[in-house]
């Protein structure tokens, strides 16, 4: 084992099913950068037993399955991004430890055709480990489509590893693909030659290194020069004071040169990688740009792509705001359930059951059936499908890391870097989800102040579906909200970046082909979210219903709502909003559906429902996003940004309040 995990019982656990399904199956692990199509791979090779599962120890996910190639079947692992053997993100991390835990029969790196120079790094690193190594270049429709040609036969001679061409999305080349897993033979793959004074120190640590390992002792020694810290750990253990030796021999190796030792590495192996490259490739200028390439380049020009960004958030607004929100949810909730379903049980409720404290459990205007449900299926349901339908029209064209390209530089004013959008965008779908991509930031800096802008400034799709909805037919208001909600998150962030100290965070993403979105990707993904609401989200609104009828009949929560009264009269509401935030607290969604049904009523409006849509969303975070909060940051962490929320929230109120009134601003 090359990391020290507490990987035994703890994998076991949190595997289950998985090694019922896979046991004893000879292992496949596909591995690579983010966005060249491992999961497009890993779908076509695997049949319906599939799971997925957080690595012990962290919130990073690693999928498993099973494919039969010929009459054997074999364990698919997937898992997440990495461009490195020597991570630094915690998803490199993971998908190092699996690399070197799993005893893989085969690894298939999959990498992007077009950009094959940036790839054969982590290629020369599997090689160096001794690992067995398979070349998926996918892609290749792209690839061919820019003038890139490459020789099969001559880069498989170059690397000494099986090469094969593919287009995964399309089919092409995944009968090879199967055919040359099946037959695999492991190749020992050619290592790259370093200068005399790296080759010496690599070989004098080869000499001296103690212990069994899972790659080879030179790719330990390369490691150890670049400071990998928990490979240190690992040789240490093994070597006890003996590890004195490999110190003296890194030490007088930096001394040598100029540069830090990692450096050094991997200009060597640029140097490799570009003369593979120079003989393998060849690159016909076809001299001219297509559409999708200068739409592409628009949507990461500042000039041209705010505009295009503004454009995508109206069009979102049109499509969850107004059809979402509205057409759907005023079908819904005004024919289906007030003028149907809750008549219908609550007559059948109270026919048989005669207490009139039981009957508030199921109807009436807090039950399980006409509020918890009724906001779950009529309000939510609707906002969120459309949400997600459009969400995974955005991620299938690949605007995503263009737009995170466009905002790198605005994100490093506030500590963070452009991959960062990831996270914060996913914080629209569920914040809970997106506190745990958190994790795929570089520093811990960095993971604190996404967490702090995911919990304060960033609505869940959920709640920002119902906001759409309170703000529909006010464009007004609408842009009044985005503009406040933007100005908090830039002014938070910004405070954090100069408060907590740490250096400027570094950005590199791969930008995958602009795409139009595929009908059936877009109806999988959005299937797969709806089926998540409904099976993680629905019973939430029951569990909430619950626990409002509990605090009800046991008079607490009358007292909560009683001391929220205060704050949110002091921002212009009246005293029957503290309902909706204090529910706010058990599901973001069901505060800002409380402020729909108070908007319905008449009871808000104009000024004072801005005020209160906009200290809502600044709200506390619910629940299972502070629990994970918890879990990621710590509780001194978790309740510092909730003691610091908490009061924010409201003194923005009152600002908002004050001066839209003190303009004269009608609504």
């Amino acid at each position: 084992m090359l990391e020290k995990l507490d990987v035994g019982k703890s994998r076991k656990n949190c595997r289950g099913a998985a090694d019922e399904i896979t046991s004893g199956l000879k292992k496949i692990i596909l591995a690579g950068s983010p966005n060249v199509g491992k999961s497009v791979i890993f779908n076509y090779l695997t049949g319906k037993y599939v799971t997925v599962s957080n690595y012990p120890g962290t919130t990073v996910e690693v999928t498993r399955g099973k494919g039969k190639f010929g009459d054997e079947e074999f364990e698919i692992i997937d898992t997440p991004g990495m461009y490195s053997l020597l991570p630094i993100t915690e998803e490199e991390r993971v998908a190092r430890s699996v690399l070197l835990e799993e005893s893989p029969e085969a690894v298939l790196q999959v990498v992007d055709a077009k950009n094959l120079e940036r790839m054969l790094h982590l290629t020369l690193q599997l090689i160096e480990a001794e690992l067995p190594v398979v070349l998926d270049l996918n892609l290749m429709d792209e690839a061919e489509r820019l003038g890139v040609r490459i020789d099969i036969n001559l880069l498989e001679k170059e690397l000494g590893i099986p090469v094969i061409a593919t287009v995964a999305t399309e089919g092409t080349g995944m009968d090879s693909l199967r055919e040359r897993l099946s037959g695999y033979k492991r190749t020992s793959g050619r290592n790259i030659r370093y200068d005399e004074v790296l080759e010496s120190a690599i070989a004098e640590m080869e000499g001296v290194l103690e212990g069994g390992y899972a790659i080879s002792r030179r790719a330990i020694a390369i490691l150890l020069l670049q400071d990998d810290s928990r490979i240190a750990a690992l040789v240490k253990e093994h070597m006890g004071d003996g590890y004195a030796a490999i110190e003296e021999i890194k030490e007088r190796t930096k001394r040598k040169y100029n540069q830090p030792l990692s450096y050094v590495i991997t200009l060597a192996r640029q140097r490799e990688i570009s003369r593979i490259v120079e003989r393998a490739v060849a690159s016909v200028k076809t001299g001219t740009v297509d559409f999708k390439d200068r739409l592409s380049r628009l949507m990461m020009h500042p000039l041209s792509g705010i505009p295009m960004l503004l454009i995508a958030l109206y069009g979102l607004y049109e499509f969850v705001g107004v059809f979402g929100a509205q057409v759907s949810v005023d079908f819904l909730e005004n024919t289906i359930f007030r003028e149907h379903v809750n008549p219908f049980v609550t007559k059948a409720v109270s026919s048989v059951i005669p207490w009139k404290i039981i009957q508030d459990l199921f109807v009436h205007d807090y039950g399980i059936i006409t509020l918890g449900i009724r906001y779950a299926i009529a309000i939510i349901l609707p906002i969120v499908t459309t949400f997600f339908i459009a969400f995974s029209i955005i991620e299938d064209t690949g605007y995503l890391p263009r737009l995170a390209m466009l905002i790198d530089r605005l994100f490093k004013r506030i500590g963070l870097n452009g991959r960062a959008v990831i996270p914060i965008v996913l914080g629209f779908g569920c914040d809970t989800m997106a506190t745990m991509v958190t994790r795929t930031l570089e520093t811990r800096r960095e993971r604190i102040i996404a967490t702090l802008l995911l919990s304060l400034a960033i609505p869940c799709s959920a709640q920002m579906g119902v906001i759409l909805a309170l703000l529909a037919g006010s464009a007004k208001g609408f842009w009044i909200f985005v503009s406040i909600m933007t100005i908090i998150f830039l002014f938070v962030g910004y405070l954090a970046a100069k408060l907590m100290p740490g250096e400027r965070p570094l950005f590199y993403m791969e930008i995958p082909p602009l795409r139009w979105p595929k009908i059936s990707n877009v109806f999988t993904k959005t299937y797969t979210r709806v089926e998540w609401y409904f099976k993680e989200i629905l019973p939430l609104f029951i569990l909430a219903s619950i626990l409002i009828w509990i605090g009800r009949l046991t008079g607490l929560f009358d007292l909560v709502i009683k001391g929220i009264s205060y704050p949110v009269s002091w921002i212009g509401l009246p005293k029957e909003a503290a309902m909706a935030f204090l529910y706010g607290f058990f599901r973001r969604d069901f505060g800002a559906a409380g402020l729909y049904d108070l908007k319905n009523s008449g009871a808000l409006h104009g000024i004072p429902l801005v005020v209160s849509i906009v200290t809502l969303a600044l709200f506390m975070p619910c629940i299972a996003q502070f629990s994970i909060t918890i879990k990621e940051r710590g509780l001194k962490m978790a309740l510092g940004m909730a003691a610091f929320i908490f009061p924010f929230a409201f003194f923005v109120g009152f600002l908002v309040n004050t001066v839209l009134n003190a303009l004269g601003v009608t609504l």
